[in-house]
């Protein structure tokens, strides 16, 4: 399925482009309604974004979430289409290489609430966690990245220590 991103107005779309789009798909009732929901996992279609942007739309059964990530280097934006995602972020640039194991200083920890049709964008350096905190609702969101994700690192967190534990690849996504 394809949605027909807006040109961007110069080159690669900038993240405040990739929210307007995330925002506009999310606004789209009948290609929201048209991604098969599962109640066991989470559902997608690949979109084609603006200025070559790679993004999806994603459907999050109850209590379903992405653990915490960076987008390898990739800024980005979503927003949420139909129900309510919590957003876990941490406001510090981690470095990219060299390091497995992190202590976090105290203060770095945000957190959002996205209700329909709200987003947000991030820079290159995003770290965080989305999930659906509801128990009932399914929820559905809108996300866009440039340059397509190059890599996603996945990390365990317990308290303040985050740990680097996987690196996952374009193909590993078909």
């Amino acid at each position: 399925m394809s949605f027909t991103a807006p040109s961007p107005s110069l080159g690669a779309p900038s993240a405040a482009e990739l929210l307007r789009f995330a925002r506009d798909v999310a606004a789209d009732a009948s290609l929201v309604s048209s991604l098969p929901l599962d109640p066991e996992g989470r559902t997608w279609i690949r979109l084609e974004g603006p200025g070559g942007s790679q993004a999806w739309l994603i459907g999050w059964p109850p209590g379903t979430g992405t653990g915490w990530h960076d987008h390898g280097g990739s800024h980005g934006a979503f927003a949420t289409a139909t129900g309510r995602l919590t957003e876990q972020s941490l406001a510090t640039q981690l470095p990219t290489e060299g390091w497995t194991l992190l202590e976090l200083a105290e203060g770095v920890d945000r957190e959002r609430q996205l209700t329909a049709r709200h987003g947000r964008a991030f820079g290159p350096h995003h770290v965080h966690q989305v999930f659906n905190p509801s128990e009932e609702e399914h929820a559905v969101s809108v996300h866009a990245y440039y340059p397509p994700l190059p890599l996603m690192r996945r990390y365990g967190r317990s308290g303040r220590v985050l740990r680097l534990e996987e690196v996952e690849w374009p193909e590993e996504w078909a």
